[in-house]
This record gives C-alpha cells, structure tokens and sequence, in this order.
C-alpha cells in the first residue's frame, strides 16, 4: 500500500487527514510533538490494519529535524506523499513583533517545511512521489494584526511553486492547499487572539477531505494550487 508522511498528526487537520488515509489503506509515517498522543493514535489507525509509524519531533527544533526524519523512514518504504501540515499563528503588529517569535513562526511555518523536504524528497524520488503544503488565503492578502502569519504563508506557497519545478524532471509533483479559515486548535494557542465565529469556519473534515482529494490525483496530473474557503467569508 502507498505510504504517507504527515507532520502535525497529532490533532486537528493532520490527525483527522491520518484517519482518512489510514481507513483508505494507506500506510503512515506520523510526525508530531507529542509522543503520547502519537502513540495513542497509531494504536487506533492500525486497526484499520496499515502500518503506522511514529516520531515525537519540535519542528521548532532546527537541529532535531533531519535526525528524526531519518530514524523514522529506516525500516520503512519511501512515502508516495508527504504532507506538511504542521504550523502555527501570531497576532500583532509586525514592528512590535518580538524576534524571538518571529524567529518561531518562520521556522514551524516555513523553514520547517525545507528541512523535511530536504531529508524525504530525495527518497521519493526513485518511484515518484507527492508534496503538499498546507498554506492559508492569508498567502494572498493582508490582514493587520496577522503579517507575520501572511508572509510566512505567502512565503510557503512559492516554495510550492520553486519545489514542483526543481523536482518535476524527478518525478516529484508539489502542490499547495490554501484554505480559508478551518475550526482548528491553532485557535486556542496563546499566540493568537481572535474574536471570529468559528461556527462559521470550514470544518477539520472538508479541509482533511481536500487533502485526501488532492493525494488521489492520477501521478500524470497534479492539481497546483487548490483553494477552500467557508461560504461565509470568515477569514
């Protein structure tokens, strides 16, 4: 069965997306801070009777990453996809903006992103694979209060775009889910502080749903760039 590496698997959209690809045969490679929740959710998914691999990782921890990537694929095959969804949000002005929490976002949102691709495509590249990157409408437009989040995002969907180009000879396709707002934890972080309707936001299983639609793509078409947003207009 193909196989799939998601980071930030263990809750909101990344989990949710794990349990569809899991209940689709899929086997998975999960990636997350914490190892307790890993563990409990590879117990449930391998009911469903796939492989399921685990690795506690801080993507905030730049020297962590390539380590940990690497100890998990030993053993396993090469994924067929690789989801980045892992990331986080800041509200604030940018010019008030602590450096240290720029630092923070542009690392989990972006430089994270980098560093696992430059451990996992590699390994995709013998049998082809996929790469999708979770970004947000905020890639596209500017929002006070949320700069920060806007550029790191803005930032992630032309790595996209430079990706899919440098690997396409390799057979690595690259694509971006931009969504709208999605009835998430990252809500509840201390970083963020928001007063929109979340009942107005798309849910974790429309957005997990595009994710999984965007991973069925035929390996001889590649949808580039594909946009969800709730009906209502929420941000």
């Amino acid at each position: 069965m193909p196989t799939a590496l998601i980071t930030g698997a263990s809750r909101g959209l990344g989990r949710r997306t794990a349990e569809k690809l899991a209940r689709k045969g899929w086997d998975l490679l999960l990636v997350a801070r914490s190892s307790d929740q890993l563990e409990s959710l590879a117990i449930e998914l391998r009911s469903h009777g796939g492989s399921v691999a685990v690795g506690a990782l801080d993507l905030t921890d730049q020297d962590s990453i390539a380590p940990t990537l690497q100890s998990l694929l030993q053993g396993h095959e090469p994924p067929q996809l690789l989801i980045n969804n892992a990331g986080a949000a800041y509200t604030g002005d940018l010019v008030s903006m602590p450096l240290e929490r720029w630092n923070w976002l542009i690392q989990l949102n972006l430089t994270s992103v980098m560093q696992v691709c430059s451990v996992v495509v590699p390994t995709m590249r013998a049998n082809g694979g996929l790469v999708i990157n979770v970004s947000s409408h905020a890639a596209n437009n500017a929002f006070p209060q949320w700069g920060a989040y806007c550029i790191s995002k803005a930032a992630l969907a032309s790595f996209s775009r430079c990706l899919a180009e440098e690997e396409r000879s390799r057979g690595i396709r690259a694509c971006t889910l931009t969504l709208g707002a999605v009835n998430t934890p990252l809500w509840d972080a201390e970083t963020v502080q928001s007063d929109f309707d979340r009942r107005a936001m798309l849910s974790v299983d429309q957005a997990a749903d595009a994710l999984v639609y965007l991973a069925e793509q035929p390996t001889n078409q590649v949808i580039e760039d594909l946009t969800l947003m709730p009906s209502a207009g929420a941000f």
